[in-house]
Formats: structure tokens, sequence, C-alpha cells
């Protein structure tokens, strides 16, 4: 018993001179070293804004690939069965030059091991100063407007967290159904034509088709709305006009024909897959008759891509907006079918990306002071960003306007306020909110409806101002 003792002390004594973490566990000292509290998105939106800075070059797709992979725990020969690579090729010679990139941008030795926690210390970095050189900021004279969709490849476009990746994965698919919705001025159209891009980087062949700027004797008759999808799809694809060939009036009816023109004309033609992007549906709300069989043959068209291969080649992109609201069949509507996307808001960093390439250059106190009146709002925030780095106003005359008929968010609240006073219990409703400094407890259809529009947040069964911009002007317009 003495000598067990006695081993026992030295033991221990040997124990307590090892560093702490080599007591812990082998495969929780491994997690030690890789975990991150960054999701999958952020770490590469700093990849890519480090390596930006140092390079003035993205990231490609491959890399892309390899650094989601590697960021899942995937092995090289893992990467390579899901994306169809060798090993050697994405070990050697995409793999090795990724973590040499990616350390210059760093200035720390990053290795398949341990860039997770040494993008956490970029992010760091970034928070610290977002800084572009000179040559590729742009001046106020160049900077676009924050009207309309922001193109693919434009520095302006911020991705949100998970939101693009889920959709590049989801359109290549088979039959693919993607939905987004979103209130206004959130980027949907933006959003659809990244996807559409990303398609056409495929190969495949793409089609947007907005419903803004359709007549709307058009929008309100069924047949005439079909004939124009066939018609604009055909001019699109650059194919003949073939309607008068496949639309037999007398004997189907106007989803059947729309069907079977894309079933025995469209589709086949291509022979690729096609991407059919639809944007602003929600125009067609107001129309019933019109939206409950378009949105039903829509659906069909997914369901047909289970079993037939031609309706395996298209993949439907379908964006509205949150703020309409109409009753539909559950069974016939493509709303609780295929893939959602959520815009969410800019994080502190986005903005600050944003702000950067508008030729600012903020510290984090001037990026807390724009969110703290709009959140992150991506038109709201634009719009900020933009008319500051045209010298119209400084931040300061901004937050102090904003909430007033003279800011530069005038418009923005009269539409909502329009739409309100359209809708007094919603209005009602509202006001309490705004009014209160605690969340507020409300009708489940009326947190539903003023979450659609954008004006609140929720917090479990309550809701509160989605920013103080709407706390401002709504307290004292809703009386």
């Amino acid at each position: 018993m003495v000598i067990i003792l006695a081993l026992y002390r030295i033991l221990a004594q040997f124990v307590l001179r090892l560093p702490w973490y080599l007591c812990l566990h082998p495969k929780r000292l491994r997690m030690s070293n890789l975990e991150s509290g960054l999701t999958w998105q952020q770490a590469k939106e700093i990849a890519e804004q480090l390596l930006f800075q140092k390079t003035q070059k993205h990231l490609n797709d491959i890399e892309i690939l390899v650094l989601e992979g590697s960021w899942e725990g995937l092995t090289y020969e893992e990467i390579g069965k899901r994306s169809g690579y060798s090993t050697e090729y994405l070990n050697k010679d995409i793999g090795n030059q990724l973590w040499k990139k990616l350390s210059e941008a760093l200035g720390e030795k990053l290795t398949k091991k341990n860039f997770k926690v040494a993008l956490e210390r970029g992010k760091t970095k970034l928070q610290d100063r977002i800084k572009l050189p000179s040559s590729l900021r742009v001046s106020a004279t160049e900077l676009p407007f924050t009207e309309g969709a922001v193109a693919p490849s434009s520095p302006f476009y911020i991705e949100r967290d998970g939101i693009e990746s889920l959709g590049y994965k989801t359109v290549v698919k088979p039959a693919a159904l993607i939905r987004i919705k979103a209130p206004n001025l959130m980027g949907k159209t933006s959003l659809i034509m990244k996807l559409l891009d990303h398609a056409a980087s495929e190969n495949y062949q793409t089609v947007y088709l907005g419903l803004n700027s359709v007549n709307k004797s058009v929008l309100t008759n069924l047949e005439l709305f079909l004939r124009w999808l066939c018609l604009q799809v055909s001019r699109e694809l650059k194919l003949a006009n073939q309607l008068e060939n496949y639309w037999y009036t007398e004997i189907f009816g106007s989803n059947d024909n729309c069907t079977l023109y894309f079933e025995e004309y469209l589709l086949p033609q291509i022979n690729c897959p096609l991407v059919l992007g639809l944007d602003d549906i929600d125009r067609l709300f107001s129309y019933r008759e019109v939206i409950e069989d378009f949105l039903g043959m829509l659906r069909s068209w997914h369901e047909k891509g289970k079993i037939a291969d031609v309706w395996r080649q298209l993949r439907l992109v379908v964006a509205h907006s949150t703020e309409v609201y109409i009753p539909l069949d559950i069974n016939q509507s493509p709303f609780n079918a295929g893939v959602p996307l959520e815009l969410t808001e800019f994080d502190p960093i986005q903005v600050k990306s944003l702000a950067c390439f508008h030729g600012l250059n903020w510290n984090n106190s001037e990026v807390e002071k724009l969110m703290k009146m709009v959140c992150g709002h991506p038109y709201l925030i634009r719009l900020g960003i933009y008319e500051i780095a045209c010298g119209k106003i400084t931040l300061e005359e901004l937050l102090q306007a904003a909430a007033t008929e003279a800011g530069i968010y005038s418009n923005h609240l009269r539409r909502h306020l329009q739409a309100l006073r359209q809708a007094p219990e919603l209005a009602k409703a509202l006001q309490q909110v705004v009014t209160s400094w605690e969340p507020v407890e409300l009708d489940s259809l009326q947190i539903y409806k003023l979450h659609s529009m954008g004006l609140v947040e929720q917090q479990g069964n309550r809701v509160v101002p989605r920013c103080h911009l709407y706390r401002e002007y709504f307290s004292r317009v809703l009386v």
C-alpha cells in the first residue's frame, strides 16, 4: 500500500507539471483546436474579404468547394467523392495553393487543421479595420444608386449567412424548387440573379421573368398570362414561337396547354437543365382565380420532376413578398414544397464591408450608430451608406432626421404607413408595440402580418419593433 501511495504521488506531481491542454482527452483536444464560433458562411466571407484585400482576387469555385469540405471536417478523398475531382488534384494542386494564399492574407501559417481558429482571428482583424486600397474604392460619381437588383459580380452584393450557399447546392439538383420570401427591399431579386448566375456557370440555361413589368390585362387573365409565360421563355431561350402548334384551346385548359408546351417543346429543345426564375409573383395574389391555378401548375411541375426525366431538367426559383396574404389550398401551393430561403439582415462585418466599398473608412462605432437606428435592414443600410458616401449628408445628420419627414427614409416609412392605414386593426397593434418598452403579446395573426411586413421582431410569443427607426416614426404618426 505504501508503494502504491508513493507511485500515486509521483504520478500526480508529473501530471501537475504538464501543460493543462495535454490533460484533455485526445478527441476533446482535437476539437478544442478546431472549434469556432463562426458559421460556414461567415468563415467564407472572412476568407473572401481578407484574400481580396491582399490580392484583389476572390476565391474560385473549386477553392470554395475545398474550403467548405474542410470546414465540414471532410478529407480530400471525401471531398473528391462529393465533387468528382481526384484526391491528388484537390490536395496538391488546390489545397496547397489555397492554404498558402490564405496564410499570406492572414499573415500567419494556415493549414487544413488550424484554419478555423485562424479565420476566427481574421474576423477580429476585419472588425478592427477593413480598408481597401484607394484604387479599388468607388468614387462618389460612380456609386450605384440603391434601386433595383445588385449585379451578381458587384462588390456591393453582400452574401448572407448560408443563404447563397444553400441556394447554390439546391439549384443544381434535378427538379429543384427554391422559394425566396422576404418583405420588400430585402434583396430577393438580387438573390435570384445570383442563383441564376451560378446556374449559368454550370452551363445551365437560365431565364429570369419579373412580373412587375407585365400589363394588368395579362395578369388578370389566366389564358393570356400562361401564353405570355410560354412566349417569354421561348424568346429568352432564342427558340421559335410554337404556341399555335401546342395550344389546344378546344380540348385542354390553360394549365394543360402550358404544361404541354414545356414538356413537348421547350425542355426537349434545349437538352440541358433550365433554371426558371419567377420574380414578384405576389403581383398575382390579388387575382385569386389566376394565382391558384398558376401556383397549382408550378407545384405539379415540381412533382412531375420526381418521376419524369424531362421535368427533372426544370428547376424553379420563385420569389414573392411576404407583405401580401392569400388563402391557398395547401396541397396546391408550392409554398409548402421545395427549399425556402428567407433573407436575413446584414451583420456588423457586412455593414463595414459595404461602407468600405463605398469609400468610407468607418470604425466600429460608426457602424454601430447606423445599425442602432436601422439594424441590419439591407435597403436602409445601403441607402444610408450611399447618401453619406456621396457627401449629401453626414452620419450624425442622417441619424437626427432619420424618423422625420425630412429624412432619407421618409418614402420607405410612408409606404408602410399607407399600408397600415388600410388595415386599422394592424395599425393599432403596431402602435401598442412601438409605444411599449417591453415586448408585447399580440394576436398570432397580427404577429404574423407585422413580422411579414418586416416591422417587428419576435421574441417568443411577443414582439418588439424591428428597429429604432420604426419605433420613433410609428410612435409619432400612429396616434
